[in-house]
């Protein structure tokens, strides 16, 4: 659509993570992680009879880092290296899914332990 994400991450799959920041509309770009864990968490949650308890909060974290990361794409770099508008959202994952997971582990274990 408008944010030619496509071509972004095929030139950032060819190394070129600066020539994909041009071609990207970070605009448009910022719409996809919502919309695709989203998605992600519907199909996680339709695909099991019963869905664990708070299952939705490691894709909402995931979600969310996700969009910082496009935030901050166009300036930050790791030891010198550029990672672009695909590769520094998609290693945002990462931490999102690790701060979500605990978060749920915290709030089901301090359910279980009211009961």
């Amino acid at each position: 659509m408008g944010a030619h994400f496509n071509e972004a991450i095929r030139l950032s799959f060819l190394g070129q993570t600066e020539q994909a920041l041009t071609v990207v509309n970070m605009q448009w770009l910022m719409f996809y992680p919502c919309l695709y864990f989203f998605a992600l968490w519907d199909g996680f949650k339709e695909a099991q009879a019963e869905a664990p308890l708070y299952s939705f909060i490691p894709f909402a974290c995931c979600a969310y880092f996700v969009t910082v990361g496009i935030m901050y794409s166009p300036v930050l770099s790791i030891r010198g290296i550029f990672l672009g508008p695909i590769w520094l959202p998609m290693l945002s994952v990462i931490p999102g899914l690790i701060i979500g997971m605990l978060i749920q582990h915290y709030l089901v274990k301090r359910i279980h332990s009211a009961k």
